[in-house]
């Protein structure tokens, strides 16, 4: 299957998503979500935001300030694993910012993450690095959260094991 017949038929399944959400209250949320989760990368590319315009009627800027204003959409490719770190005040004081500096080192992408919010995919696709600024969890400082999960009282030796089980299962699928 070439290019041109993947976007067709990812076209064609954003078309069937609109029909299924058209005229429902928050349709608009709706489809973008749906959207998102066909991608393989799970994030909403120009074309398909394009295409929910064209196809909605809703204006292109409307679309953008809606996808901007939620954190849930993405506007790049997405790794694998997401790993998110929260830079809230009680895990920064509990040490986050090494965390995050770590995990840098960690997954070869230091630089990337220079000046503590972060937000990065690895060349190879494994992983996104992104922060928050509270999980709610700060009694349990500092909080890092792994395809979902969320770990508290994270140390970099801790993070480093989670990286490791995380990798284990990788080569496995």
């Amino acid at each position: 299957m070439d290019g041109t017949e993947v976007v067709s038929r990812e076209l064609q399944q954003i078309d069937a998503v609109i029909s299924k959400h058209k005229g429902h209250h928050g349709e608009l949320l709706s489809i973008l979500e749906e959207t998102q989760l066909l991608s393989e990368q799970q994030f909403l590319s120009e074309e398909a935001l394009n295409h929910v315009a064209l196809r909605t009627g809703v204006p292109l800027s409307r679309i953008y300030s809606v996808v901007t204003f939620y954190s849930f959409f993405n506007l790049k490719p997405q790794g694998k694993h997401k790993i998110t770190v929260c830079r809230g005040t009680a895990c920064h004081t509990k040490g986050s910012k090494a965390l995050l500096d770590d995990l840098g080192l960690m997954l070869g992408c230091e630089t990337a993450l220079e000046g503590g919010d972060a937000f990065y995919t690895t060349p190879d696709n494994q992983f996104t690095i992104s922060t928050v600024a509270c999980f709610g969890q700060c009694a349990l400082a500092p909080v890092v959260a792994i395809d979902g999960v969320i770990h508290s009282n994270v140390t970099s030796g801790t993070l480093q094991k989670l990286l490791a089980r995380v990798s284990r299962r990788r080569v496995k699928a």
